[in-house]
Order: C-alpha cells, then structure tokens, then sequence
C-alpha cells in the first residue's frame, strides 16, 4: 500500500470513528441531533380546541400562540401588546396605547380595530365567562385612534389589568379568523400574535408549533415545539430515556406525568435537569360553616381538624418533595398574602383540648359526642385523584386519635363541584384558583353560590366577610386594598374554613443543556419562547 493510499485510509477510518461517537452521544443524549432546533414535550392530552374565547383547549399551546394586552409578571403588570395605558380618576376607563408593528400569524394587522373585535366577540359570549368579574364590567371598547382603545367599566375594578393578562379569553384572534363576525361558535383559524403558530396538529397524538419568525418580540432560538400526547408513567418515562422526549412538566390537573423517583433517576443520569416553581396554588380542605346540622358548623371543630394534619408527612411522603407544607390559604408570593396570621401546628394535644373544651366528650367506642350526636363527619375526594384518598386515609387516622369519626367518600370531580355548590358536604378537597388568578378569584368565590358561598356564609362575621370583600374589588386605593385583603384573610383563617395541606409547584424535567427555563405567573404554562440550548 502506497504512503498516500496509508493516509488517505487513516482518515476515513477516524471519520467512521468520530460518526459512531456521535451516534452513541446523540443515543444517550435527549434529542440531541435537533436540539438546537426542536424540542418535545409531553402532554396527558390533546391540544383539542385552540378557539382561546372558549375553555376546551389547552392553555400551555393557547399561551404560545396568542397574547394579551399585558403580562402578568412576578414584578406586577408589565406591557405586552400594549405599550402603555391610562387609567381615569375614577377608576372606570382604561385607554391602552397598542404596540405597533404587530401582525397576526396570517399577516393580518394588529391594532385597535381589531382589539375592539375581540373584546365585543368575548362581551358577545358574556354568559360563558361570568367566572370572571371583569366580563361583568365592562361596558364597551371603543376605537379612539389606530392603535388606542378605550376600555369603559361600570364601575371601578382593581383586578381589571390581572385578569386582561390571562392565558384566556381577552386574547387576540385574527378578526379573519372569526366566524360570522364572532367567536363563540367556532374560528376558521388559530392565528394569534404569539412567538408560535400552530404548524400540525393529529388528534389525541401530537401537535407541532412553528416559531414566528416575524414575532414582534424577536423570533424564538428554538424553532419547533411538539406536543406529543402520551399517557403518564411508564411510557413517558420510557419515552424520554429514549430521546423521544425532551421534557415534561407538571400539567394543568397538577398530576406529574412521570413520578418523582423517575425524575430523580432522569437527573442522575446527567443528562436531565429537574427545575422547580415557586408556590402556585394552595391545595385545602374546604369546611362547610353553613351545615347547621353538622359537628362542621362549629369553629372548635374545624380548628381541630386544621391541628391534626400532618404537613410535613404528606409534603414528604405522599408527594415525596413536589408539594411542600402550608400553613396559610395562600403563599406569601401571591399578591396581599404576607398576612401576620395565629399559626396551627401539627399538634394532637391542642386539637383535643379544644373538642374538650367546646363539649365534645369521648365515649367508651372511642368517638366523641355531644348532645347526644357524634362527633362525625364525611369527607369527599376525588376518586381520580390518587393523591387525596391517600390524605383522607391518613387524616381519617389520625381524626380517630382524638375521637373524630371521618367517612371518606370517593366522587367524580363534577359531583364534587355540585356539592360544593350546593352545600351538600361536610368537608371536601379543594385548591385555590392559582397565583394568576388570586388572590382576587378565591375570594370573589367566597360570596358566590356556586363555589364557596356555604363555605363562609355560616361563619358569625360572615356579613362583614362579604361586605369587605365588595369593597377591596371596587377600591382604588392600595392602602385601602392591602388593609381590606388583610382583614379578609385574617377572618377566613381564624373561622378556620379554609384548611390548607400543602402548595403546588411546577416540575419541569428537560435537557441538562437546555437554558432560560422559567415560570409565567400561572400553573398552566411556561414560556417556551425563553428557552435555547446550550
């Protein structure tokens, strides 16, 4: 063999060598020939309706592909579509100054014409968002220049910016999209303004966004995202392994596609990160004050209860680290929360000591009574959720110590839901609406028949309760705002109704290379835009 042919031999032999390296690499290694370029998530369900004036579709897909008039953001409300705006001395008009330059995903022009469309098409469709204060406010939106519009209210509405900021529904749609001028029936198109547009998408298998490369923000690093629908566990788990998958994250039911020894298996390979949330819900048992004929009626009893759950032993054990214990019904992170209130520790002594002291006497069967009645009570969990049969077992346990007979009753979430509106329970699961959403949307629940009317009404400061609460919603006055958000949380804790178990969090598993993972101020998304690998 000639010294050229010897040469020319050796480097082939090395580029063989380095393409077998790669493909080992690429073998373990999530989605590595792509990363630069795609990622892959998974989801437990389809992306179904992308129509973001309705509620059937999913929220992580509907927050890339349209956008509000402002975000919502750890630091209070910040622009987004628009630039700027102004609110009038009493409260009731908001005249926003848009971003300009902005087109929808079909080249339509985003402006105030098409900012009025919107609203008047979600104001069209009123009965379907009553849930949300501000759609009962509004009285018009008007054109005042090509890119301003004046928003009118009845009456002044200190959440108004919070809840225009929401995944859904005062988003934007291409006005070319509607259908028959409006949007309750259905759209022809999802063009929104967002960094991604819907590309593909095949039913209860998978959905590929593109990223906006004419996004007013500057086009997104990462170029495709899929949505692939798996089902939780095993298979997503054997998914990732695989590089099929790049990340998962906690979903909008708060069930983790994969469990957390799973994740801690991912991350010890090296080849995964685990990233974690601040506190965007309280998950609680709600007590019903209003059951005259209920033990649950009486202060005593509930603070009771509140002293004989074990935080750290459901934070640790039932959810092994993902939730963590607490104390209050909303975290210090959500807005007029950092409330100085009486805390309640896990303490069996002082929940006895109260029952003795409001009557309750144990009898020989070990069950308390009074009046003749037992200190008995039921308590409803979803049977779906594996989660809370685990707690109510544990709390039922532990409620039998101190002479407290717990029924656990299994339910669909519906019937629960009817319960609660109905004021047909004694105790029952619950969670607060969440960090984009609160405090404002739990307590505006306190007064409302459908969510947790029964809850507060049977409480002896309940007329005051529902008065501040009216108040804090119509003040224009921080000060005023905090005091009155002080006093409300101060009532509802020292009623007890409210018993908080623990704070959930979003769990994030992705690429150990890929930067910029963060938290909107909500449970139900993240903002892939942010993301590039290393």
């Amino acid at each position: 063999m000639t010294r050229k042919a010897m040469l020319q031999l050796a480097v082939f032999l090395m580029a063989i060598t380095l393409l077998v390296g790669c493909n080992s690499d690429n073998a373990a290694s999530p989605n590595a020939a792509n990363q630069a370029e795609a990622l892959v998530f998974a989801v437990t369900k389809d992306i179904s309706d992308m129509n973001p004036h309705l509620y059937l579709g999913s929220m992580p897909a509907q927050g890339m592909v349209y956008e509000s008039l402002v975000e919502n953001t750890p630091d209070g409300i910040k622009p987004l579509l628009a630039e700027s705006w102004d609110i009038s001395d009493d409260g009731k008009v908001y005249t926003f100054h848009l971003r300009q330059g902005v087109t929808f995903h079909d080249g339509e022009p985003f402006n105030a014409e098409a900012v009025k469309k919107n609203i008047d098409a979600v104001q069209s469709n009123a009965g379907k968002h009553s849930w949300i204060k501000l759609s009962t406010m509004i009285v018009s939106c008007d054109v005042v220049g090509e890119h301003a519009v004046r928003l009118v209210l009845s009456e002044p509405y200190y959440p108004t910016l919070v809840e225009l900021s929401m995944t859904r529904p005062y988003v934007f749609v291409s006005p070319k999209s509607f259908v028959g001028g409006h949007t309750k029936d259905g759209i022809s198109g999802y063009n929104g303004t967002g960094p991604y547009k819907l590309a593909e998408h095949k039913t209860d298998q998978y959905a590929v966004f593109e990223a906006n490369e004419h996004y007013w923000g500057g086009a997104p690093k990462i170029k495709k995202i899929t949505a692939k629908v798996l089902p939780a566990g095993e298979t997503t788990l054997l998914a990732l392994q695989k590089g099929e998958v790049d990340l998962v994250f906690t979903d909008d039911r708060g069930a983790d596609s994969i469990d957390i020894e799973a994740m801690e298996q991912l991350a010890a390979s090296g080849n995964y990160q685990i990233v974690r949330s601040g506190p965007m819900n309280t998950k609680m048992i709600v007590a019903n004050s209003s059951k005259t004929a209920s033990p649950v009626h009486e202060t005593a009893v509930r603070e009771a209860i509140w002293h004989i759950i074990d935080r750290d032993t459901i934070s640790k054990q039932i959810f092994h680290g993902t939730e963590t214990p607490a104390n209050t019904l909303f975290s210090a992170n959500i807005p007029y929360a950092d409330v100085k209130l009486k805390p309640r520790a896990y303490d069996l002594e002082a929940a006895n000591k109260l029952l003795d002291e409001a009557g309750w006497v144990r009898e020989k069967d070990g069950v308390r009574m009074k009046g003749g009645k037992p200190l008995a009570m039921k308590l409803y969990y979803d049977v779906n959720a594996a989660s809370q049969k685990t707690q109510a077992e544990l709390l039922q346990n532990t409620a039998k110590k101190i002479g407290i007979q717990l029924e656990l009753v299994g339910e669909e979430s519906s019937s629960i839901a009817s319960r609660r509106a109905t004021g047909d329970y004694d105790l029952l699961f619950n969670q607060t609406w969440g960090l984009a959403y609160d405090p404002q949307s739990t307590i505006a629940a306190f007064t409302s028949e459908s969510s947790y009317y029964h809850t507060t009404s049977g409480i002896s400061q309940a007329d005051e309760l529902h008065g501040k609460i009216g108040q804090v919603m119509v003040s224009a006055d921080e000060a005023e705002r905090q005091s009155l958000y002080a006093d409300i949380l101060t009532i509802v804790h020292n009623e007890a109704v409210f018993i908080p178990l623990t704070n959930g969090h979003i769990t994030v598993v992705a690429p150990a290379g890929l930067q910029g993972i963060s938290f909107k101020q909500t449970q139900y998304e993240l903002p892939f835009e942010r993301m590039y690998f290393q």
